[in-house]
Protein backbone atom coordinates (compact mmCIF):
# COMPACT_ATOMS: atom_id res chain seq x y z
CA UNK A 1 0.00 0.00 0.00
CA UNK A 2 2.56 2.27 0.85
CA UNK A 3 4.25 1.87 -2.94
CA UNK A 4 0.98 2.94 -4.25
CA UNK A 5 0.64 6.28 -2.50
CA UNK A 6 4.54 6.97 -3.52
CA UNK A 7 3.57 6.70 -6.94
CA UNK A 8 -0.07 9.06 -6.47
CA UNK A 9 2.81 11.30 -4.56
CA UNK A 10 5.25 11.32 -7.32
CA UNK A 11 2.57 12.00 -9.79
CA UNK A 12 1.00 14.98 -7.98
CA UNK A 13 4.59 16.26 -7.13
CA UNK A 14 5.21 16.38 -11.07
CA UNK A 15 1.89 17.86 -11.95
CA UNK A 16 2.51 20.68 -9.18
CA UNK A 17 5.53 21.40 -10.53
CA UNK A 18 4.84 21.17 -14.38
CA UNK A 19 1.54 23.57 -13.37
CA UNK A 20 3.95 26.32 -10.84
CA UNK A 21 6.58 26.34 -14.25
CA UNK A 22 3.82 27.30 -16.53
CA UNK A 23 2.93 29.63 -14.08
CA UNK A 24 6.13 31.41 -13.83
CA UNK A 25 7.12 31.58 -17.34
CA UNK A 26 3.25 32.08 -18.99
CA UNK A 27 4.18 36.02 -18.07
CA UNK A 28 7.84 36.27 -18.46
CA UNK A 29 7.56 38.10 -21.43
CA UNK A 30 7.91 42.23 -20.76
CA UNK A 31 5.59 44.67 -21.99
CA UNK A 32 6.10 48.15 -23.49
CA UNK A 33 5.26 49.40 -20.43
CA UNK A 34 7.83 47.78 -18.53
CA UNK A 35 10.89 49.67 -20.60
CA UNK A 36 12.19 52.64 -19.31
CA UNK A 37 12.19 55.35 -21.38
CA UNK A 38 16.62 55.32 -21.61
CA UNK A 39 15.72 51.94 -22.81
CA UNK A 40 13.68 53.12 -26.14
CA UNK A 41 17.06 54.91 -27.71
CA UNK A 42 18.53 51.38 -27.28
CA UNK A 43 15.57 49.45 -28.77
CA UNK A 44 15.62 51.80 -31.87
CA UNK A 45 19.50 51.40 -32.56
CA UNK A 46 18.98 47.72 -32.48
CA UNK A 47 16.19 47.90 -34.59
CA UNK A 48 17.61 50.03 -37.22
CA UNK A 49 20.75 47.70 -37.06
CA UNK A 50 18.68 44.31 -37.19
CA UNK A 51 16.73 45.56 -40.17
CA UNK A 52 19.26 46.29 -42.18
CA UNK A 53 17.92 48.41 -44.71
CA UNK A 54 19.69 52.05 -45.34
CA UNK A 55 16.05 53.67 -44.85
CA UNK A 56 15.87 53.25 -41.38
CA UNK A 57 18.04 54.97 -38.94
CA UNK A 58 17.96 54.69 -35.13
CA UNK A 59 15.94 58.03 -34.90
CA UNK A 60 13.09 57.25 -37.13
CA UNK A 61 12.77 53.87 -35.08
CA UNK A 62 12.86 55.86 -31.98
CA UNK A 63 9.94 57.96 -33.46
CA UNK A 64 8.34 54.82 -34.19
CA UNK A 65 8.54 53.36 -30.93
CA UNK A 66 6.95 56.21 -29.45
CA UNK A 67 4.54 56.56 -31.76
CA UNK A 68 3.71 52.77 -30.51
CA UNK A 69 3.74 53.24 -27.21
CA UNK A 70 1.15 55.92 -27.49
CA UNK A 71 -1.01 53.71 -29.75
CA UNK A 72 -1.33 51.25 -26.91
CA UNK A 73 -2.42 54.24 -24.41
CA UNK A 74 -5.38 54.77 -26.84
CA UNK A 75 -8.65 52.85 -25.39
CA UNK A 76 -9.51 49.73 -28.19
CA UNK A 77 -10.94 51.38 -30.98
CA UNK A 78 -14.82 50.25 -31.84
CA UNK A 79 -14.18 50.41 -35.48
CA UNK A 80 -11.20 50.04 -38.13
CA UNK A 81 -10.81 53.07 -40.03
CA UNK A 82 -8.78 52.96 -43.45
CA UNK A 83 -5.48 54.10 -43.01
CA UNK A 84 -6.00 56.40 -46.01
CA UNK A 85 -9.20 58.19 -44.11
CA UNK A 86 -7.10 59.08 -41.45
CA UNK A 87 -6.13 62.94 -40.71
CA UNK A 88 -3.08 63.85 -40.33
CA UNK A 89 -2.21 65.70 -36.27
CA UNK A 90 -1.83 69.54 -36.41
CA UNK A 91 1.11 69.79 -34.55
CA UNK A 92 4.33 67.52 -34.16
CA UNK A 93 3.54 64.76 -31.66
CA UNK A 94 4.68 65.34 -27.83
CA UNK A 95 8.04 64.07 -27.10
CA UNK A 96 7.43 63.19 -23.74
CA UNK A 97 5.26 60.21 -24.10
Amino acid sequence: MIAEFNWWLLILGILVGAVLTWLVLVESNRRDQEQAAEELAAEAGWIARSLGRPQVDAEVAEEVLRAHRRYLGFPPPDALVDPAELVPLAGPPDPTT
